[in-house]
């Protein structure tokens, strides 16, 4: 992790500043929580981004929460982090599928043209990848 004035410096630099949110619903809180660690701690050696603050939620008990289930536990996790590049921006948020996302700064992006085709092209793949697990992909419209 960074600080936080390190992160205010990659920002005046133009980095983008990003709040992610994740949520995790287990049979036990402690499920729950050491589920997020450890996709917290893959998402902190992720080298396009640089992590600044962390904060989880206490657990909350969550009643029927999917069918045939009585009870579960939801954790959330919050994190704030930078990011040099939006294209870095959309394959982290595919890779690793927050709840939310929220760019807290910049105001303004400007994105050239092999940005968007990066963005295109992972978005695409991401697709094909699915496809291949046999849980989506292209749907084929006749009309």
């Amino acid at each position: 992790m960074i600080s936080k004035e390190e992160s205010n410096e990659k920002v005046s630099e133009g980095w983008l500043r990003i709040w992610f949110a994740f949520e995790a619903l287990a049979i036990s809180e402690e499920v729950a929580k050491k589920a997020l660690e450890n996709l917290f701690a893959k998402i902190e050696s992720d080298t396009r981004i640089k992590i600044y603050k962390k904060e989880f939620s206490p657990g909350s008990k969550v009643e029927n929460p999917v069918q045939g289930v009585k009870e579960g536990w939801s954790v959330v996790c919050e994190i704030e982090f930078v990011a040099k590049k939006f294209d870095d921006l959309v394959h982290v948020v595919m890779e690793y599928g927050p709840s939310a996302v929220e760019i807290l700064e910049a105001n303004n992006l400007k994105l050239g043209i092999e940005d968007c085709q990066n963005i295109l092209n992972g978005v695409s793949d991401m697709m094909h990848r699915f496809a291949a697990a046999g849980v989506g992909g292209v749907v084929i419209r006749g009309d």
